[in-house]
């Protein structure tokens, strides 16, 4: 690659340093790239605190340390924190942190009293770390951005899904919102699927988890219903509102969701729901022996590794979302 000066450092050598929340989505970026893993060992010690040792020289390198703070959280947030600081301390030029998916991302404002803003704590972790910017995908809140003191290069996983959806989707498509934070996201997803009309179900969550479901906000009735979120964590949520949906004359129902926690009984609900079908991203892997013949898996890699080349040689990362 070529040799880039910018702001006092000499980024000639791009290296993708990989923690072991996400192996198979961090091998796919780097063959999409072309470029190896870095070597690096990322483990314990006997009483459990991460031991992090960097194989090779990466002395005035470009460093994307690749992370997604899924299960196990807190194990995988440590990883990232010591990986950044010995990529620091080895003297790179230039840390980006990679996470696919940020977690702790749903704790992003005080919404009772003697409540912690814990997404602005992780931010201010990885900062003080020693990354130098971030890059992310489809954060739960947009301002979260505004957390960093750093550059955040936030991606969205719409061009993936809807590709996979415009192949499958019927005129008679109607998207949904399953509450009322989701309205943009699911109005940007029917407008690029041909101006889909929009639904909206009147959801309440008097707790973490829980859900109470109150109407659905739109025409549904004899529509295939396409319900647009960014995360499924036990779906009990999901499934609630695809029961809605149903129960309000939908003749089908889908969801489309980037992150994948799917913890507890989420398969059990997934299989036992009105839901055809679970469209997800692999931001997340698959915990065990997670299966359902209603879920389908796409793969986030070719868009991460297009935007880690382009910050690397300094292109535009807007430009991959502008019809």
């Amino acid at each position: 690659m070529n040799n880039i000066l910018h702001h006092g450092y000499l980024d000639n050598e791009m290296k993708l340093l990989a923690g072991n929340s996400n192996p198979l989505l961090a091998n796919e970026i780097a063959q999409h790239l072309g470029v190896p893993l870095g070597n690096i060992f990322v483990g314990t010690f006997s009483d459990g605190e991460v031991r992090v040792n960097i194989t090779e020289n990466i002395r005035g390198k470009d460093c994307f340390v690749i992370q997604s703070t899924c299960s196990p959280v807190n194990q995988n947030l440590m990883e990232m924190l010591v990986m950044i600081d010995a990529v620091k301390r080895a003297s790179a030029s230039r840390i980006t942190a990679v996470i696919p998916y940020y977690g702790y991302a749903r704790q992003d404002r005080k919404d009772r009293p003697r409540v912690p803003i814990t997404a602005k704590l992780v931010a201010n972790l990885i900062t003080a770390a020693g990354a130098n910017r971030i890059l992310t995908m489809d954060l739960h809140a947009d301002q979260i951005q505004g957390f960093f003191d750093i550059p955040v290069d936030h991606l969205y996983a719409a061009p993936v899904l809807i590709e996979y959806l415009k192949n499958n989707i019927d005129p008679e498509s109607v998207a949904v919102a399953p509450d009322a934070g989701s309205v943009e996201r699911a109005r940007g997803m029917a407008r690029r699927l041909g101006g889909l009309p929009l639904a909206i179900v009147d959801k309440r969550r008097p707790e973490p988890n829980v859900a109470e479901i109150h109407h659905v906000i739109g025409d549904v009735i004899d529509k295939h219903a396409i319900i647009v979120d960014d995360l499924v964590d036990t779906a009990g949520t999901l499934c609630l509102v695809a029961k809605a949906i149903k129960d309000a004359g939908a003749k089908s129902v889908r969801a489309v969701v980037t992150h994948s926690i799917l913890s507890g009984a989420a398969r059990d609900r997934i299989d036992n729901s009105p839901i055809d079908e679970l469209i997800v991203t692999n931001t997340i892997p698959f915990v065990g022996e997670f299966k359902s013949k209603k879920l389908t898996q796409l793969s986030v890699a070719p868009l991460i590794a297009e935007a880690i080349r382009r910050i690397h040689s300094m292109e535009s990362i807007s430009s991959l979302f502008i019809e």
